[in-house]
């Protein structure tokens, strides 16, 4: 009995200590955004929200947020269809050189980022479409397609074929099929996949880094430029809006989905 109730203590600890070590870095970030100081601190010195109010005002954190918005809408839009036709693809039809293209599909993991976000800003540039967002929002399309492909794969997998057989069965053209049958069934995962998608493309440094200019420069890319200099607690603010996405997208996944549905396809 003691050996087991040893064993929940250890498990509790190793539970405790990973969760102070992943919401550390958070609440720092947190309290910092608010210290009434002109410098990052924590504990915070004072309380206010002047760093808040500043980043309200400041044109250029407005409209460099904007364009991120702009890239991660750009990127879901394309990542959507793409990503679900080629999700259902893979795990309901027999495709010709399946593996093959899965392996391919997983490139974006297994190439450093770096080197994607070269060959990307290579391509692009002979292209002549560098100066621009939507270049930027195909980028990171390309560079996390997958996470989509595999929210959608896990959908497919789960519906039943029978369903499909008995629209067919009914008369339904493959086309009606496909709408009225197939696409709800997935919609939880093509749901879970855009929400992903917007994110990730929100967030994303390096690949903008590469792509984008003084005209057009996204909000990592503009706090990159901004602690190059000096780190004030309006950066602390930034993040603090970054993190409020990141959870609103959260709160939204489940309330459409449910973060249990969202579990199972990871």
């Amino acid at each position: 009995m003691s050996g087991n109730r040893g064993k929940t203590i250890v498990l509790w600890i190793f539970v405790i200590f990973g969760l102070v070590m992943l919401s550390a870095p958070t609440l720092v970030v947190l309290g910092a955004s608010f210290t009434s100081g002109n410098i990052i601190t924590f504990p915070p010195d004072g309380f206010s929200l002047k760093w808040y109010a500043k980043i309200a005002g400041a044109s250029d954190l407005r409209g460099a947020f904007l364009r991120s918005l702009v890239v991660a809408s750009i990127c879901t839009v394309i990542a959507v269809p793409a990503g679900t036709l080629a999700g259902i693809a893979l795990s309901k039809y027999a495709v010709r050189m399946e593996k093959t293209i899965q392996v391919y599909l997983l490139l974006p993991f297994t190439i450093p980022l770096i080197g994607s976000g070269i060959g990307l800003m290579l391509v692009l540039g002979n292209a002549g479409m560098l100066g621009q967002l939507w270049p930027v929002g195909l980028a990171c399309c390309v560079i996390n397609l997958p996470f989509m492909i595999w929210a959608v794969t896990a959908s497919a997998s789960g519906l039943d074929p029978d369903l499909e057989l008995a629209a067919a069965n009914l008369g339904a053209p493959p086309l009606q099929t496909f709408l009225h049958v197939t696409l709800p069934a997935v919609t939880p995962g093509i749901i879970t996949g855009a929400l992903l998608m917007f994110i990730l493309a929100l967030n994303e440094f390096l690949v903008s880094l590469l792509l984008v200019d003084a005209r057009i420069v996204t909000l990592p890319v503009q706090i990159y430029n901004s602690i190059r200099s000096i780190i004030t607690p309006d950066l602390a603010a930034v993040s603090v809006v970054f993190i409020a996405c990141a959870a609103a997208a959260i709160f939204l996944l489940d309330r459409l989905v449910g973060l249990d549905i969202f579990l199972k396809s990871k």
